[in-house]
């Protein structure tokens, strides 16, 4: 069984900076990818940044020099570095990790529970 789990959301006042964290777990395989995908209230979800294999990184183009993918492939976790905040960053920031399970011979998504990023003065 394979597990995603996010943390670090909370509220922030406009111009600061917060750090969420994913962590994949459980029988994987092997990891392709991980990323980070935003939903506002009354909005379609969107990316916001991944990171694959061999360190590869795309950006959302409004997201680009503010906010920051990194992750630690011993500990399977994909890190998201969010600076200069401002209240339309205000969502609930979703990972998704692509991977392959132990149980299966192709790459499936999983999705976390998501974790709300609340930008405000």
């Amino acid at each position: 069984q394979v597990q995603v789990v996010e943390s670090g959301g909370g509220l922030v006042h406009p111009g600061g900076s917060l750090r969420l964290s994913c962590a994949a777990s459980g029988s994987i395989s092997t990891i392709y990818a991980m990323g980070w995908y935003r939903q506002a209230p009354g909005k379609q979800r969107e990316l916001v940044a991944n990171i694959i294999q061999g360190g590869t990184t795309n950006y959302a183009d409004s997201m680009k020099g503010r906010f920051t993918i990194s992750s630690d492939n011993a500990k399977k976790t994909v890190y998201l570095e969010m600076n200069s905040l401002e209240p339309e960053d205000t969502a609930v920031y979703y990972c998704k990790a692509t991977l392959m399970p132990r149980s299966a011979l192709s790459f499936r998504e999983y999705w976390g529970q998501g974790t709300q990023v609340t930008v405000s003065s």
